[in-house]
């Protein structure tokens, strides 16, 4: 045990400096003075400090599948796998039509305990069904993880329900940073930390170690997480986002789904998030899947690939915040645009290097523009255009259309990829980069649609601050 905690201190150690660096870098950026107390700006870091390491935990209850998967082996086959995610991020991406509305009704406070808890239940079970030894563990896991994955798709409208009231539209692309940040940083505790984990421990421990993590991030977020800065003593302000000024009653869940659904912003947003879901997972669970079937752990990304991950997404989260809000004026299209072409680039150049060593960089730069593009429109054009009123709804059809998106590249691969003998052979992949090159084509092809998209807020009553850059 003190072995596996030398070398997840040993891992962390990059990823930490990295952090620092980045933190420095943007400190010493112009920043958008909106007239935020010192005493705000504080109580906001120790808001979304503790919900995003919630959601950092999130991902390593989701992900812990990948891990299991490899280390059970024939157990669970590719096709299994496929059957696995696919049935669980459909439920995902479906699951939003509840919960997205939920969210606006009840608050991000309340559902983020709601997901935690519900994941953390889900992943106990799935541990038990491997503690058992249970001969039907496929059709466990068919079951317990479709339940988590119910639970899970709160996480993401939550976070971004609470950030929508506490971040005023010019501050978004940093919060988008942020946003990939922490997503970067689920995926390393999941596919890194996870695989200490089956390597020091029995493989049933990889779904207990993020169970007890989201029950006392569960307990640290009753008492630390609020909805909005007037729950905390301090002034809520106008946000700038398309429900400013919007101070008529609430309305239903379907006039405000229909609203979005004419909004030709939003239903772009949701269709380059459909690619996104697609890609990121074609990505980032295939690889691994890819280099454990065909003898390559050995190479630096492959064994390393939670690492990799975490800071291609750190990179990527904070190369399209920054560069949205201090290039673009906020504007959302212009990165998500040059993101996908690097990820379209990337899909093309994966093809001839299939079989070489070069692979795991090309879909390391690939991750840091799929996670980039993440938190630039389900992270943030979420809030923007569907305003902090409403978000919950928009954050509910741009993710979940990313876990529709995710779960048809799982049923497809589960298809199309190799198995058995045949997946030893790296050239019989070859079917994996070229499924994504139309879809990162047709993702290149919408973002650029977007390039001048803003939202247009109403009139507000709220207080607000001219936002100017300052030294």
């Amino acid at each position: 045990m003190l072995s596996m905690l030398a070398q997840s201190v040993q891992q962390f150690l990059p990823i930490l400096i990295l952090i620092i660096v980045i933190s420095f870098i943007l400190a010493r950026l112009p920043k958008v003075d909106l007239g935020h107390s010192p005493a705000f700006i504080k109580r906001r870091a120790f808001n979304w400090l503790p919900l995003g390491l919630t959601y950092a935990f999130l991902y390593m209850g989701r992900y812990n599948l990948t891990v299991a998967k490899n280390a059970l082996g024939e157990l669970i086959t590719n096709a299994d796998f496929g059957t696995i995610f696919g049935i669980g991020t459909w439920v995902y991406g479906v699951s939003f039509i509840i919960n997205g509305p939920l969210t606006d009704r009840i608050g991000g406070r309340k559902t983020i305990l709601i997901s935690a808890i519900g994941s953390a239940l889900a992943n106990l079970a799935m541990g038990l069904v491997v503690y058992s030894g249970s001969p039907d563990i496929v059709g466990w896991f068919i079951l317990c993880y479709a339940v988590n994955m119910y639970f899970q798709s709160f996480g993401a409208v939550s976070i971004v329900k609470v950030n929508a009231a506490w971040f005023h539209l010019r501050e978004r692309g940093t919060f988008g940073g942020i946003f990939g940040i922490l997503i970067s940083l689920g995926i390393y505790f999941a596919f890194d930390w996870g695989t200490l984990i089956v390597k020091n421990a029995p493989v049933y421990m990889v779904f207990f170690v993020p169970m007890t993590l989201l029950l006392a991030f569960a307990a640290i977020d009753y008492f630390m997480v609020f909805d909005s800065p007037g729950d905390t003593g301090h002034r809520d302000f106008d946000t700038g986002d398309a429900s400013s000024g919007d101070k008529g009653p609430a309305l239903s869940a379907i006039t405000v789904g229909k609203r979005m659904l004419r909004n030709p912003a939003i239903v772009t947003i949701a269709l380059i998030e459909f690619c996104s879901g697609f890609l990121r997972n074609a990505i980032m669970h295939w690889y691994l899947i890819f280099s454990k079937q065909t003898g390559q752990m050995t190479q630096f990304i492959a064994s390393n690939w939670g690492l990799a991950n975490c800071v291609a997404g750190i990179l990527g989260g904070v190369f399209a915040g920054t560069l949205s809000d201090k290039l673009f004026h906020s504007r959302r299209g212009p990165v998500s645009s040059i993101l996908y072409g690097i990820m379209l680039v990337g899909a093309l150049i994966a093809v001839p290097l299939l079989t070489t060593p070069m692979l795991g960089w090309v879909v390391s730069f690939m991750v840091l523009s799929v996670i980039g593009v993440h938190g630039m429109l389900s992270g943030t054009a979420s809030m923007d255009f569907g305003g902090k009123r409403n978000v919950g709804v928009a954050v509910g059809l741009i993710d979940g259309m990313v876990y529709l998106g995710t779960g048809l590249q799982a049923i497809v691969y589960g298809s199309i990829l190799p198995s058995g003998d045949a997946a030893k052979d790296p050239a019989n992949w070859m079917n994996w980069p070229l499924a994504m090159i139309p879809v990162a084509a047709i993702g290149l092809f919408l973002a650029a649609r977007l390039w001048n998209a803003k939202p247009v807020p109403l009139k507000s009553t709220l207080p607000h601050f001219e936002a100017t850059e300052s030294s």
